[in-house]
């Protein structure tokens, strides 16, 4: 889209084109969750182009730039889903349990810590299916869920005297699976956060730094 017309109105399809290359723009780590949230719901109130123009000025055109895969330059979710399951929960009473690293998550997978800890990790992680749950009941305890920010993220749990974060909730790239995140939280806590790989990290800074370079 160009700044043709900017007083012409805008499109469904049009707005959708916008919000797809948010989407893409914050899996590259181009925009946080925050500001990417405010883009996409400016995005689809916006009533004309010229509207809609300014939130996209700032970043390539779409299919300019792929998404980074954990070992290699594109990043496919093709590859991931539809894989046998290596683990569907993790229990844990006065210790922990973790599961990260390259695993495949099954399509319902129910973590237990009671007076414990427990981490869940799906940077790496495959998937049985396109849609998982991930159910999390903490008593005294805490659970950790661990996402890519590419991934679409649903949370619905609820804490009694303790907590429950939706901070990593939020849409993810095109054609990613659903991860839906419930469950509850007695006087202990659940969190679920959106974080990079760290070879991940190193390559945008420098990216970051080879564009200032530039500049």
């Amino acid at each position: 889209m160009t700044d043709e017309l900017p007083e012409m109105r805008a499109s469904d399809a049009e707005r959708e084109q916008i919000a797809e290359r948010l989407r893409d723009a914050m899996a590259e780590g181009r925009l946080d969750m925050a500001e990417f949230q405010e883009r996409l719901d400016a995005a689809y109130t916006a009533r004309t182009r010229g509207e809609l123009v300014p939130l996209v000025r700032d970043l390539p055109s779409a299919g300019s730039a792929a998404l980074p895969d954990r070992a290699g330059p594109e990043r496919s979710w093709t590859g991931r889903v539809g894989k046998p399951a290596t683990s569907r929960g993790g229990f844990a009473f006065w210790g922990g349990f973790s599961r990260r690293g390259t695993w495949t998550v099954g399509r319902t997978f129910t973590g237990v810590a009671v007076q414990a800890g427990g981490e869940i990790d799906l940077r790496d992680a495959d998937f049985e299916d396109r849609e998982i749950v991930i159910r999390c009941f903490a008593l005294m305890g805490g659970i950790q869920v661990t996402v890519p920010p590419e991934l679409h993220v649903e949370v619905t749990g609820f804490g009694l005297m303790g907590g429950f974060d939706d901070r990593g909730a939020g849409p993810g790239a095109p054609g990613s699976p659903v991860v839906r995140v419930t469950g509850f939280a007695l006087m202990g806590g659940i969190g679920v956060e959106r974080k990079r790989r760290k070879g991940e990290k190193k390559r945008l800074e420098k990216e970051r730094q080879a564009g200032e370079l530039e500049g």
